[in-house]
């Protein structure tokens, strides 16, 4: 078997490094170059054929105010409770849970704006329904004791606050209802 030399060994490996890279080229410039439907970066919504609903909302601002202004109600009046201000949906925006509230409370003061919100009413004006309505009570997420307050625009509810932990609903409310009151300001 004969010996190539070095210099023959160079020159060939550097032509089949030629081709395999003119033949990756050609692959790859196929690709590119195939039938690929082109796709709009954003569909263009016609708003004015009544396809969205607008809606009002508080902005996370005025939610995170509303909540802390409840918070402050309450530590003054020495009580641990937390805070949740929901949106129209029910979906909480903001939670606060006060220095040495307990671990119900979070979740108390959730289920209470939502169903402030759920209904427009306080849930100190819900609970008297349950007398007449004790199914009320089965419907998922809602909690029927005083301390959810709703936030209207227009007489329609756009958002709620919760509050959980004082030892009566009615003080729960009354915190609530300081944090509306904040955004009155």
């Amino acid at each position: 078997m004969k010996k190539t030399s070095v210099r023959t060994r160079v020159l060939t490996g550097t032509v089949v490094a030629a081709a395999l890279a003119a033949t990756v080229g050609a692959v790859s410039a196929s690709a590119e170059s195939s039938e690929t439907p082109v796709v709009p970066a954003a569909a263009k919504a016609d708003t004015q054929n009544k396809n969205l609903a607008a809606s009002s909302g508080l902005t996370i601002d005025a939610a995170t105010r509303a909540a802390q202004a409840a918070l402050d109600a309450a530590t003054k009046a020495g009580q641990h409770v937390s805070v949740a201000v929901v949106d129209r949906d029910g979906v909480t925006r903001v939670l606060l849970k006060g220095d040495g509230a307990g671990p119900q409370a979070p979740v108390s003061a959730e289920r209470k704006a939502f169903t402030a919100v759920s209904w427009n009413a306080p849930t100190s004006e819900l609970a008297k329904r349950l007398a007449q309505a004790p199914n009320l009570k089965d419907i998922p997420g809602t909690l029927f004791l005083a301390g959810g307050a709703p936030i209207q625009s227009k007489g329609a509810p756009v958002a709620a606050v919760g509050v959980a932990g004082a030892p009566s609903g009615d003080l729960d409310e009354q915190f609530a209802q300081a944090g509306i009151a904040e955004l009155a300001k």
